[in-house]
């Protein structure tokens, strides 16, 4: 082979490897999708972000989202340790936890403005008045505020650990239980349970309202995958904004996961669900979506968090949101 020709031949290959690295480049934040792990089993209690991909508004965005569930026994944030998921959903109270413990997270969107949490008890009981009783908590987490108000009021509540449903309190074997009011809630009025103002205990009523559910990445993921990000966020936004206006629509779509998982649920509750989930993101002072961390609301989860020891330090809200490092 003539020098010409082995010239030409090697400038072929330097071309072809350049340009092999620029495809290369160009496919890290196109092409690698970010898988989303929401926390708990397919539910209505995330039916924006189905939504999302079911309507293509992740695809519109330039991203790739693959949607894992965790089971029921596995936390959500057990996959974003072990790089199993880049985005996951957590409470509040949970993503301070995580903070505190050491791993910077980042909330991208925010999209409960209120809590949840209940405590309802046997027997038409009041819950405060249950010194010492036997009540349910979610083994995966979640039941945060429930120990300080048990600290707080002196009442050395038993906690017992349950992976899901409501079967414990049904049988009795529980004397209250800790439940969401979009989902075991519902569930214990379906198994029949009275419930009203006296053995029912909502802690957004009793100076416990700290927000609910966003969606939280690494810090780390975060800096390196901004834009990616933002576009994710902004399409799961979408899908929340969607279903409001398209609830039925939005109910098929969430049914569609349910059946592929082989969750137990019906639509019936699954529409409760998705009612209260909705109601729950309208700000009690604004009457609107706000989709944003409350600054306030982290103080007051953390001041109450490092007074009963659940936090070894002070979590600020700039730990928290994206406008750091920028």
């Amino acid at each position: 082979m003539s020098i010409e020709n082995l010239t030409k031949k090697l400038w072929g290959t330097v071309v072809c490897f350049v340009l092999f690295c620029g495809v290369a480049e160009a496919m890290t934040e196109e092409d690698v999708p970010i898988v989303f792990t929401p926390q708990w089993t397919a539910q209505a209690q995330f039916a924006g972000y189905y939504v999302a991909e079911a309507k293509g508004f992740f695809r519109e965005a330039g991203v790739k989202v693959r949607i894992e569930h965790p089971s029921a026994t596995q936390p959500a944030m057990d996959r974003l340790h072990n790089n199993e998921c880049q985005a996951t959903t957590l409470q509040l109270c949970q993503a301070l936890e995580v903070v505190g413990g050491g791993v910077p997270l980042v909330n991208i969107l925010q999209t409960s403005m209120n809590n949840a949490m209940v405590i309802v008890s046997a027997r038409d009981k009041d819950p405060l008045t249950q010194k010492g009783a036997r009540v349910g908590i979610w083994s995966v987490g979640f039941g945060q505020l429930a120990i300080c108000m048990s600290i707080r009021d002196h009442l050395d509540y038993q906690w017992v650990r349950f992976a899901q449903n409501v079967n414990l309190f049904v049988a009795g074997a529980l004397d209250a239980t800790l439940a969401m009011s979009y989902n075991e809630y519902y569930q214990l009025m379906q198994a029949g349970i009275r419930m009203n103002d006296r053995n029912v205990y909502r802690f957004c009523d009793h100076g416990y309202n700290v927000q609910g559910d966003g969606v939280y990445m690494t810090r780390n993921y975060y800096e390196s995958h901004r834009e990616q990000a933002q576009r994710f966020a902004e399409a799961c936004r979408k899908g929340w904004e969607w279903a409001v206006l398209h609830p039925e629509e939005t109910l098929d779509i969430v049914m569609q996961y349910v059946d592929r998982d082989g969750i137990a649920t019906n639509r019936i509750l699954q529409r409760l669900m998705l009612k209260e989930v909705l109601r729950l993101q309208v700000d009690r002072e604004s009457g609107k979506r706000e989709f944003r961390l409350r600054p306030d609301m982290v103080r007051q989860a953390c001041d109450l968090m490092l007074e009963y020891q659940m936090l070894s330090r002070e979590v600020t809200y700039e730990e928290l949101i994206i406008e750091q490092g920028k």
